[in-house]
């Protein structure tokens, strides 16, 4: 009952401006937790508009966006890390356009363990994983500007 109450606090209005607001703001992925449920928006496409027109959002049918009860969320999400850009720039996966990416999805990595380059302004940082585990998702695809804070890997870590 508890959880019907904090949905009913934002309101089907106060998603719809979240989803605009995401629209607007060419934000790839939102998610919004709050006692009792979650609410993740992911835009369709995550390559960059070409144009100066609007950004062209596609929703499909079978995946709107979803409430989730706090209880269905599995308690692996607990056991996640997220490695996040420390600055606005380019995320590249490898090297060189030639050489192997860095780590992909089921990789172990150690601590320290370089997982991709963020390019700002011709300089090249390696971001570095900042504990040890599995990665298990990637969210950033090769050549996609990063805004700083913007979630790029999530690693299940291990002890």
């Amino acid at each position: 009952m508890e959880e019907d109450k904090n949905f009913e606090e934002i309101g089907i209005e106060g998603i719809e401006r979240l989803v605009n607001l995401v629209i607007e703001k060419q934000i790839a992925e939102f998610e919004l937790e709050k006692e009792g449920f979650r609410l993740k928006i992911v835009r369709g496409s995550q390559a960059p508009p070409t144009s100066k027109t609007e950004p062209q959002v596609h929703i499909a049918q079978s995946n709107p966006p979803t409430v989730v009860k706090e209880e269905s969320i599995p308690s692996q999400k607990e056991e996640l890390h997220y490695v996040t850009s420390p600055i606005v720039g380019t995320f590249y996966r490898a090297p060189s356009p030639t050489s192997p990416p860095y780590v992909e999805v089921g990789d172990k990595v150690e601590k320290g363990q370089v997982l991709c380059i963020v390019e700002a302004m011709k300089l090249m940082n390696e971001i570095e994983s900042d504990v040890s585990g599995i990665v298990k998702e990637i969210f950033v695809e090769n050549g996609q500007p990063v805004e700083w804070g913007q979630k790029l890997f999530s690693i299940q870590v291990i002890e």
